[in-house]
């Protein structure tokens, strides 16, 4: 027996004997993983481009140990705040870019986006079909709300993706009217059947919508996938951009926050709807230090591709316990997310437990399905994170209504993955909702 075979042997006995996972349940997973190496060394090169991209971008800009240093009050000339900025509109191939800790979500970052470029009388056309549950009320789709864009003039569309899980451009252009102002895209798939759009096809959509008609401001909800190719929406021509600094671009270390980027003048339109019109992005203080965002940044890259893999290995074991999985694993990947039907709400129950009981922070609370704020129906989420709501954190959350869909995403480190699908197996055995045999 060769030293590595040694090894992996001496490994599964801990992992057996400490940890209580069963042997064919460690042989499963490493079996899965066996199979899916090839799209790890993929995943590697992505990172390896991405974290240039962002080193040159602390380069460029110059960073120093000055620009971590806190400001209070109005923030007037706060260096660090706006050098953060410039080193996110490098990352994001664009003008200009907003990095605040004040934006409380990326639903919050998407809102200001489209607060900060509509008006009265215009419309809004979203060509990826219904946006994700919690922008609805912003929008005014599902409630009345007094301060929704609905209540304030805007008018709404929505031309639904194409068979293909693409955009359906030919249907999109004749969907634009003489009101349209702004054609939105969800790259990532929310509570959604469907794959993530790939940066080719959105600038595909993008150069189509712009050849017809060039005033057109195109937007685009960014979230879950920063970092997951060597391109961003703006790269392909996209006018904004907005997500959350506790997913992807966070690197699971900062705090707090979210970003818009894009053009230099709809980011001050931005900047005005955050802080008053006339003011704008010049004040905004952060009485703590702005280290874990610079921080959190430069890591993203590598903590990404770990999820990346994460997620692949989910979907490669699920798959062959007989779930429908999706991406597949040889599928391309465009965000975190790793969606797996269940089929039944006790088995989906189960994973989400066992997500839960997996985690380091909280692992002994047992997360219940709950009328979420915001969603249509009972949602059940796991999430023992250090950063409450952190999503680049491992997690999982699923509506609870059929098929029984999880949506898992997140990781800092891909061990912790790997151990958390073991777990979730294990119990789901242990439970009675799934057998190993013929499954190794």
């Amino acid at each position: 027996m060769h030293c590595t075979d040694k090894l992996d042997v001496k490994l599964t006995e801990l992992l057996v004997d400490k940890f209580g996972i069963q042997n064919n349940i460690v042989t499963l997973v490493n079996a899965a993983e066996n199979e899916v190496t090839r799209r790890f060394n993929e995943i590697d090169n992505i990172c390896l481009y991405n974290q240039c991209k962002v080193l040159s971008s602390f380069q460029q800009e110059r960073i120093a140990l000055r620009h971590f240093t806190p400001t209070t009050g109005y923030g007037y000339g706060d260096d660090g705040r706006d050098a953060l900025d410039r080193v996110f509109a490098r990352c994001m191939g664009a003008e200009d870019a907003l990095v605040r800790p004040q934006i409380v979500s990326g639903t919050h970052a998407l809102a200001l986006m489209l607060f900060g470029v509509l008006r009265p009388g215009d419309e809004l056309l979203s060509v990826t079909g219904k946006p994700y549950d919690t922008l609805e009320a912003t929008i005014g789709i599902s409630a009345d709300s007094r301060s929704s864009l609905k209540s304030m003039g805007v008018t709404y569309s929505q031309v639904e993706l194409g068979t293909d899980g693409g955009i359906d451009v030919e249907t999109s252009l004749k969907a634009i009217n003489k009101k349209t102002k702004v054609v939105h895209i969800q790259r990532s798939r929310g509570y959604e059947w469907r794959r993530a759009l790939t940066i080719d096809e959105i600038g595909d959509a993008v150069a189509a919508i712009k050849a017809a008609n060039s005033s057109i401001i195109i937007t685009v909800d960014n979230c879950y996938g920063e970092f997951t190719t060597i391109a961003e929406p703006t790269d392909v021509g996209a006018d904004l951009i907005a997500g959350s600094l506790i997913k992807n671009p966070g690197g699971g270390i900062a705090p707090t926050g979210g970003y818009i980027a894009g053009r230099s003048d709809l980011i001050e339109l931005v900047a005005e709807r955050l802080t008053v019109p006339g003011i704008g992005r010049e004040v905004g203080s952060y009485a703590a230090p702005y280290t874990p965002f610079y921080q959190g940044l430069f890591i993203a890259p590598h903590v990404v591709a770990g999820c990346l893999k994460g997620a692949i290995l989910a979907s490669r074991v699920y798959e062959k316990l007989g779930f429908d999985v999706l991406p597949k694993w040889d599928d391309s990947r465009e965000d975190i997310i790793q969606s797996i039907r269940f089929f039944k709400p006790e088995p989906l129950i189960s994973f989400c437990k066992s997500i839960q009981k997996a985690s380091p922070v909280d692992s002994f609370a047992t997360p219940e399905p709950w009328d979420m704020p915001g969603y249509q129906c009972p949602v059940i989420m796991a999430a023992g994170a250090f950063i409450q709501g952190s999503s680049i954190e491992l997690s999982a959350d699923a509506p609870i209504t059929p098929p029984y869909t999880a949506y898992m995403q997140g990781g800092l480190s891909y061990e912790h993955v790997k151990y958390a699908i073991m777990k979730s197996i294990s119990d789901m055995v242990a439970n009675g909702y799934i057998s190993l045999n013929n499954k190794m």
